[in-house]
């Protein structure tokens, strides 16, 4: 039972950024939350969080540790939900955020799936780029892609996301195929922010990258024009997999530069940090899960 509270303290002073805060929630002092701390980071032998008078952050480590531990008491709360729910149906309103593009593309149609195996559950799905406030505009469950830098937000991953240079066959017979990043200045790039640059990995230096800045004569802020561009054969295009994946089994588009992609990053659902995630948005990430991580998803959407 200690070895529970101490992690339950723990998640809790992480995701409140403050003793105090979590003391107040917990219903007990901050010096009882400061020995559950302190406890936990003597049992496993590692600091986890870096406290002053000022200030409270995570160490390498307890950023990792978090993540785990905030799966894991979610999970358990699922759990406990599923013995008290029973056979009881999912039914309720789900409000759910996601990106535009890949939302239009993968979330939307497997949402309507869900709802059609559930029909006592209704949804609002938002399309947007910008980054929502889960809490404040009451977003049940959002689809991140990326790294996530909110550590109040619980995290489910559902797939991995790569994101390559393509072109189309035409534009490559026409252009040439470019043999390293460098070759980048010679060709047409279609890109979102020309200023931005694409980023690849350093072959000579493991796990350093570099971003190589990119020039063309097109620019859009949309990604879907971007990808049509590219199957026309305008010039490359640094797109996601989920994107591309299906044009690059159809031999539509051809990969380039492959050998410097730069490190895969992940596709999350996130949540607020909650003891009893209600069953309909359980089930929904269950679904996403379930379908994401199936492989010929991607070649075949």
């Amino acid at each position: 039972m200690s070895n529970f509270k101490e992690i339950t303290a723990f998640v809790s002073v992480a995701s409140r950024g403050s003793l105090s805060a979590a003391a107040r929630a917990e219903g007990v002092t901050p010096a009882m939350m400061g020995r559950r701390i302190d406890a936990l980071e003597e049992r496993l032998g590692v600091k986890l969080l870096l406290r002053t008078t000022r200030k409270l952050s995570l160490t390498f480590e307890g950023s990792a540790f978090l993540e785990d531990c905030q799966r894991i008491l979610n999970d358990l709360a699922n759990a406990e939900a599923s013995v008290s729910l029973g056979g009881v149906k999912a039914s309720g309103h789900i409000k759910v955020s996601a990106p535009a593009g890949f939302g239009r593309r993968h979330v939307a149609p497997l949402v309507r799936g869900f709802l059609a195996a559930h029909p006592e559950v209704t949804c609002s799905l938002d399309l947007s780029d910008r980054l929502v406030d889960l809490v404040n505009e009451g977003v049940d469950c959002a689809i991140r892609i990326g790294e996530l830098s909110d550590s109040s937000l619980v995290s489910v991953r559902l797939a991995e996301n790569r994101r390559v240079v393509v072109a189309s066959p035409s534009y490559l017979a026409r252009a040439g195929i470019p043999e390293t990043p460098d070759d980048l200045v010679r060709h047409d790039c279609l890109s979102l922010d020309l200023q931005r640059g694409w980023v690849f990995i350093d072959p000579d230096t493991p796990g350093k990258t570099r971003v190589i800045k990119v020039s063309g004569r097109f620019e859009c802020n949309d990604g879907t024009v971007l990808h049509e561009w590219a199957l026309g054969g305008v010039g490359l295009a640094w797109r996601s997999m989920w994107e591309v994946e299906q044009d690059l089994h159809a031999g539509r588009l051809v990969s380039v530069l492959d050998v410097y992609a730069a490190p895969a990053s992940s596709i999350y659902a996130v949540f607020p940090q909650s003891r009893r995630l209600p069953l309909r948005v359980r089930l929904l990430i269950d679904h996403l899960r379930g379908v994401f991580g199936r492989p010929d998803y991607w070649k075949g959407v």
